[in-house]
């Protein structure tokens, strides 16, 4: 599946979840966030797909999406998206007090 489409299908999965999105420009990464009480989730449509999906997917994992019927091609793409930020975390120096 192409990013688009995830794109699509991952915006999709937050709208059944109850959340919003929007698509913005400006200079921000993008994510969750509340606004008058409601959970929005804000996309910088400037940004290419796989940031997006990457915001998208991030947002995702901490919403009840266990609920949800998800395509097993968009499933996949979010669990390597998931594993990638497990990896990026892991590999992030850590200048704590030694």
């Amino acid at each position: 599946m192409k990013a688009p489409a995830l794109v699509k299908a991952l915006e999709e999965a937050h709208q059944q979840l109850g959340v919003p999105v929007r698509r913005e420009r400006g200079k921000f990464r993008g994510g969750r966030c509340t606004v008058d009480g409601d959970d929005v989730m804000v996309i910088n449509k400037m940004h290419p797909c796989e940031a997006q999906m990457a915001v998208l997917a991030e947002s995702l994992r901490s919403l009840p999406h266990d609920q949800l019927y998800i395509r097993p091609s968009v499933r996949t793409a979010l669990e390597d998206a998931w594993a990638a930020q497990i990896a990026a975390t892991l590999d992030a120096p850590d200048y704590g007090e030694d």
